[in-house]
């Protein structure tokens, strides 16, 4: 007997159940992925800008400091304690102005030691060579006097020699004067020649002596004005600055004490970032605006090492005659030109680029609505970067921060 199967109906009542709720929820999954993520935002909560085309500066902005061309270290030649002050920061002084003046007693008596030393050396060395000078006298004296005796005896040869041949003296009288002369005339000889190699030596001994004597006199001249060091002097014409010593302050020798400014013209001196050190070179041009005067400057000298982040350079006036608004120690937004003008798509700096590095921003359409748009940026300047590829002049684009934006395709401005 067959077995009658009831429908299984509770199966498919619960198919129903679970069924219509699955599709829903991949309908809206479907829905959700093929959506643009969208966003909406006030107009006063970014910051919009107009893609434009002119002249593109590559420039680098930075400030500046005025100082001197030209300035001296002032330092202490001789150690010592500051007994008087003779002038203030801020004077114009001359060369050789006297400063200030430094006590240092065991300085000073070395000083005299030396000085003292020296004297008496120059004093032996004169009384040495007013003795070597006086036997040079004494032998030059005796020379004449051999000399003398060598004629006289030559003459009395010569006299005998014509009286003995005539048979008017004896042969023994004319062999003494013969004997004498030739005597005299070989001591003269003898003489002459031991003078001679005696004069030279002692041309020496005084050529030597005159020269020892120089070089003391010139030691002591340069003592005594070693002694002067105590006395700190200004060492050219200019301005001093940085001078500001105390009574009974002690400094040691070589420490310097100020600066001497010389009123020889204006540099610039700037501490850069870091990013520009491979940018700059030297003899590039620039300029700055004083009270509405342009002036232009060169960049003069780099100083490669990097402190901080920084590194400095110089940068000096194309003309040193210079108004008087430009004063030391002021501070002045200084321009340097990395090259000439070029015509260029630009759009003006913002926040955007740290969120997207410049490979993207939001454009408005004609719906005010945002869409995110791909682009290529090249240069940069303080105020705009130039723009390669994904922009038109005259397209609308936000340019602040994106941070909260990223995943966003679209933003509705309200």
């Amino acid at each position: 007997m067959d077995k009658q199967i009831q429908p299984k109906k509770k199966t498919t009542k619960k198919m129903l159940i679970w069924g219509v709720p699955i599709v829903v929820l991949i309908s809206v999954f479907l829905i959700n992925t093929t959506r643009k993520k969208q966003v909406n935002l006030k107009q006063d909560n970014v910051t919009i800008k107009t893609v434009i085309r002119g002249d593109f500066e590559d420039v680098v902005l930075f400030n500046s400091t005025v100082e001197p061309k030209t300035s001296v270290l002032v330092n202490v030649i001789q150690g010592g304690s500051v007994s008087e002050i003779f002038v203030e920061s801020g004077q114009l002084l001359k060369k050789g102005t006297p400063l200030l003046k430094v006590y240092n007693p065991n300085a000073e008596l070395n000083y005299l030691t030396q000085e003292t030393a020296m004297i008496e050396q120059i004093n032996n060395l004169r009384n040495l060579r007013v003795s070597i000078k006086n036997q040079q006298l004494s032998l030059d004296q005796q020379l004449l006097s051999i000399d003398n005796d060598f004629r006289n005896a030559k003459r009395q040869y010569e006299l005998d020699t014509k009286l003995y041949g005539k048979g008017v003296i004896a042969k023994n009288d004319f062999d003494k004067t013969k004997q004498e002369h030739t005597f005299q005339k070989e001591r003269n000889e003898v003489i002459k020649k031991s003078v001679s190699e005696e004069k030279k030596s002692r041309d020496v001994q005084l050529s030597r002596i005159n020269t020892s004597l120089l070089n003391m006199e010139k030691s002591l001249e340069l003592l005594r004005k070693n002694r002067e060091n105590f006395t700190v002097k200004a060492p050219v014409d200019g301005l001093l600055s940085s001078f500001n010593p105390i009574l009974g302050e002690n400094y040691n020798q070589g420490q310097p004490i100020g600066k001497m400014d010389v009123l020889d013209g204006y540099k610039l001196v700037a501490n850069v970032d870091e990013y520009y050190i491979s940018k700059l070179k030297e003899d590039i041009n620039g300029s700055v605006a004083v009270n509405a005067k342009k002036y232009d400057i060169k960049l003069s000298k780099i100083y490669p090492e990097v402190k901080n982040g920084q590194f400095k350079v110089e940068l000096l006036f194309k003309k040193d005659t210079l108004s008087e608004d430009v004063k030391r120690g002021m501070s002045l937004k200084t321009k340097v030109f990395l090259s000439g003008k070029t015509k260029a798509l630009l759009i003006p700096k913002g926040l955007f680029y740290q969120s997207t590095g410049g490979k993207w921003v939001f454009v408005l359409n004609a719906e005010n609505k945002a869409v995110k748009r791909a682009i290529k940026i090249g240069k940069e300047n303080p105020f705009y970067y130039e723009v390669l590829e994904g922009l038109q002049e005259g397209d609308r684009v936000i340019t602040s921060n994106y941070d909260d934006f990223k995943e966003v395709e679209e933003i509705n401005i309200e």
